[in-house]
């Protein structure tokens, strides 16, 4: 490999030699040529044969050296502005292919490159650096995605070693397979969820864009928690204006107000108030999901569309922390908004803005 880049160096030290002589020569002899023409004609001096022969052997010889000239200090430019900052390029991203994704290129070893080459080392560390990032959150996600599955299945072969026991009574029984199912029902969940998310983070799902009624399906997404709210003897507010139309992906935004619901449920004291609201203004349908619950700190609400990021631990067992991610990721793909206000001790509200559909716009102008 050394001889043929040695080689390699030698072929275009003499290519570029031979390229330098027949310019230096051509641009010579035009101009010696020219210089004897109007010499002798000015001067009326008749040159012999003698003296321009011995002319040209010395302007052949100056060519030569000029050339040669040429050549070095095109030799050392081209290694000092293109070869070692391309190689440097080179190692760099050899470097990255192997999984060392610590490498950088230096700014101090593009001094003095060829233009363009110090913009292509910044953007190899640039993306160096943005394949560590997504390193890191594949290493995070796949503990935390171990640790969410293992919890649930050591829940499962606990329970199921104790149902063996011949000696349970039926209530025993009954409430150990009501946890075995309990943690069945989570795995599965867990997995339904990464499923739903790898696909929509891979652009797998694209939304199917028609007209239909958020009025309608805000009640129907929130009817079907009554059995919860229910339990906690929550009080229900709604203020949904009627027969809002908007333009978006009805299964998809199902998802959303599932998990906004569910979250405000969930994190509401027994006894506590969740509201929800949808009103119109402009091109836009808002959605506010308020709940009285605990609130949200500033560091938490930094974290909260991260996936498996749980801010309050007392309310993990009834989630995996991936809800909000979907959320997220679903009105980006929508291309709708999302805001969140929250006071610790008083509540959270989300806000959801969805465009509405062009014919109603039309109506109400």
């Amino acid at each position: 490999m050394k001889r043929q880049d040695g080689f390699g160096r030698a072929l275009r030290f003499i290519s570029g030699y031979l390229l330098f002589f027949l310019t230096v020569a051509f641009a010579v002899t035009c101009c010696t040529m020219l210089f004897l023409s109007l010499m002798a004609n000015e001067l009326g001096v008749e040159l012999s044969a003698e003296n321009i022969g011995g002319a040209a052997k010395f302007t052949f010889l100056n060519v030569v050296l000029i050339s040669l000239l040429f050549t070095v200090i095109d030799a050392v430019r081209r290694r000092r502005t293109v070869e070692r900052p391309t190689r440097r390029i080179v190692e760099a991203t050899e470097q990255i292919m192997q999984g060392d994704l610590s490498v950088r290129i230096s700014p101090a070893s593009m001094k003095g490159a060829a233009d363009g080459l110090p913009e292509i080392a910044e953007h190899v560390n640039k993306m160096a650096e943005e394949l560590s990032g997504i390193e890191t959150l594949r290493t995070d996600f796949i503990a935390n995605v171990s640790h969410e599955i293992k919890t649930p299945l050591a829940v499962i072969r606990n329970y199921c070693a104790l149902l063996d026991d011949p000696k349970l009574s039926p209530d025993e029984r009954r409430e150990y397979t009501q946890t075995v199912s309990n943690a069945a029902q989570k795995l599965s969940g867990l997995i339904s969820n990464i499923l739903r998310l790898n696909k929509l983070e891979n652009q797998q799902i694209y939304p199917q864009l028609s007209p239909y009624n958020l009025s309608e399906q805000l009640c129907e997404c929130l009817l079907s928690f009554e059995e919860r709210w229910e339990k906690k003897s929550l009080l229900i507010e709604t203020d949904i204006a009627e027969d809002v139309y908007v333009m978006g992906d009805a299964e998809m935004m199902t998802l959303v107000w599932n998990n906004l619901f569910s979250n405000a449920i969930k994190f509401t004291d027994a006894g506590g108030t969740v509201k929800v609201t949808l009103s119109c203004a402009g091109e836009w349908a808002t959605v506010k999901v308020a709940d009285s619950g605990c609130g949200i700190s500033r560091e938490v609400g930094a974290h909260m569309f991260e996936k498996f990021y749980q801010g309050d631990t007392s309310h993990a067992t009834e989630g995996n922390g991936l809800g909000l991610t979907l959320v997220k990721r679903v009105i980006d793909i929508t291309e709708s908004e999302i805001a969140v206000e929250s006071t610790l001790g008083v509540g959270t509200t989300f806000t959801v803005k969805i465009r509405r559909h062009e014919n109603e716009l039309e109506e109400t102008r």
